[in-house]
């Protein structure tokens, strides 16, 4: 397989990580890294390792991804045809990776006090507030933090300690929908269906891999406005 092909494969790898049941634990701690080589192979083979998440391998099946790994390192034969199976593996993470989307969601349906929207959108309410509501036509001003499945975080205001101000009609729609259920001052969590997400098209650059389920903790803020007055 070429090495464009591999790269293509791997930063999807890295981009999605689900973690799952049954995942094998971390492996005895490397070699001392001594030199800056050691540390970003290091890194990179770490990194890969996370992206492992999204096949949800089990014990045996990452025994066959480490075989793998030495004898393509080693030069040796490989025990399959590459060239055939290549394609394949862009549709196994995909559906490794929609399967753990499905159980994240299952999980964040039977949380105490969560509600599961029309959408398939999941909300729960972390803190109460006591302001108004907004309408979808509203500018919101939200502090949030997003997250894959794994508990990776792709995107954080809190982080940038600089909160984020949008018309609400002009975001994803697990947004529109599940924000216009708070009151200034109310803290929820928003558990996105790939279709009220992104679906097949991610922010360019960004780590959320296609049809991914999102989680963000959102607080509002504020209702700067009604956006369709301006």
């Amino acid at each position: 397989m070429k090495w464009t092909m591999l790269a293509t494969v791997a930063a999807g790898l890295l981009a999605s990580g689900a973690q799952a049941q049954g995942t094998p634990k971390a492996q005895p701690p490397a070699p001392a890294l001594e030199s800056e080589d050691a540390k970003t192979i290091y890194a990179f083979g770490y990194n890969m390792g996370k992206g492992l998440g999204s096949f949800a391998l089990s014990a045996a099946e990452f025994e066959i991804f480490q075989r793998a790994i030495a004898e393509g390192n080693a030069g040796t034969a490989p025990a399959v045809d590459i060239d055939q199976y290549a394609p394949k593996m862009q549709t196994l993470a995909r559906a490794r990776q929609a399967k753990a989307g499905e159980v994240f969601l299952e999980k964040a349906a039977q949380e105490k006090g969560a509600v599961k929207l029309p959408s398939g959108v999941i909300y729960k309410e972390l803190q109460a507030g006591s302001g108004p509501s907004p309408k979808a036509t509203d500018t919101v001003s939200v502090h949030y933090r997003g997250t894959l499945p794994s508990g990776e975080e792709f995107d954080s205001s809190i982080r940038r300690n600089q909160p984020a101000e949008f018309p609400l009609n002009g975001v994803i729609k697990c947004w529109t929908e599940g924000v216009q259920k708070m009151k200034v001052g109310t803290k929820a969590k928003l558990t996105c269906p790939p279709k009220t997400a992104y679906a097949e098209r991610p922010p360019t650059g960004s780590k959320i891999p296609p049809n991914a389920v999102l989680a963000f903790e959102v607080e509002l803020l504020s209702i700067p406005g009604d956006t369709s007055r301006r």
